[in-house]
């Protein structure tokens, strides 16, 4: 008895089922749940919101790059420099003839310093002001009267 056998799959094809046949698994989260922005985007938003509320008084602030950073790289490669210094919070380099002025707010350290998100936003927005005021040769209240302020 000649029974007929269905020839294997040659190549691989598009897979419809997974191994236990239930199906293809969906997303996580739909887009728009905040659970799929993942924290160096939820940090960064913080930043720009910080740096639009300034710009609108500080319109020469367009001209400077805001850059979030991980961490900041302190002590070399000496392990024992890294406990004695302090660890900055932000930072802000001068403009030069090839490059534009540049302020950079640390994301882990500030994330550290932190517990809820009011907390974070209060303090991005501390850290932008004061490496702004620095860069412009002002004091922190002149760039934002409600610094230093519990909002």
């Amino acid at each position: 008895m000649d029974s007929a056998v269905p020839p294997l799959p040659t190549g691989p094809g598009p897979r419809r089922r997974d191994r236990h046949g239930r199906g293809m698994r969906g997303p996580v989260a739909p887009p728009q749940v905040p659970l799929s922005a993942s924290r160096a985007v939820a940090f960064g938003d913080l930043v720009q919101d910080s740096v639009e509320r300034l710009e609108r008084r500080w319109p020469q602030l367009s001209e400077v790059d805001f850059v979030v950073l991980d961490v900041p790289r302190t002590g070399g490669d000496d392990p024992e420099a890294w406990a004695t210094e302090a660890v900055p919070l932000g930072g802000m380099m001068a403009a030069t003839s090839s490059n534009p002025a540049r302020i950079v707010v640390y994301r882990r350290p500030v994330e550290i310093r932190s517990k809820s998100r009011d907390e974070r936003a209060l303090l991005v927005h501390e850290i932008v002001v004061e490496q702004v005021a620095e860069l412009l040769g002002l004091s922190p209240e002149s760039v934002d009267p409600r610094y230093g302020q519990q909002e």
